[in-house]
């Protein structure tokens, strides 16, 4: 008896990280392409928001406007995006963080200004230093809480 796999090939597959936020998502969408822009290609590549035909907002009005779907691209890598109409008692937390390897054209100086903006309203875990492991490393915690880690090889 042959077996067969119902595995999706690697060229059907996709591991993307998913974001989800609390009526915040376009801002940090916007943000997060603002941020690394200077330093890596980034974009946003869908926006798709709530309006007022959408069910979930005859109820609550108030998610007129919040992201339904949304994706950026930070160095071809894909984000998705996404504001969950419920409140959750979570939040983002430093056990799973981006890690982002910047290119070998970026200078410490670059590394630490991205540091600083991503980390304005929120705090550094790690600050920009020399940690034996890399030319420049910094670990830092945005203002939603979602943590990005930044090298310089």
């Amino acid at each position: 008896m042959t077996e067969q796999s119902t595995t999706p090939s690697a060229a059907q597959a996709s591991v993307t990280p998913f974001l989800m936020f609390e009526g915040e998502g376009g801002a940090a969408m916007d943000f997060y392409v603002e941020a690394f822009s200077p330093h890596l290609p980034a974009g946003v590549t869908r926006r798709d928001l709530r309006d007022d035909s959408h069910p979930e907002t005859k109820d609550s009005p108030d998610l007129i406007g919040t992201v339904l779907h949304g994706e950026i691209s930070l160095a071809g890598q894909h984000l998705r995006i996404f504001d969950s109409p419920p409140g959750h008692e979570f939040s983002f937390t430093p056990s799973i963080s981006l890690f982002v390897d910047l290119p070998s054209t970026c200078t410490a100086e670059e590394l630490d200004e991205l540091a600083d903006t991503l980390s304005a309203g929120g705090h550094p875990l790690m600050p920009p230093g020399d940690y034996g492991f890399s030319r420049r490393f910094a670990w830092v915690a945005d203002r939603w809480g979602v943590t990005w880690q930044l090298n310089l090889a």
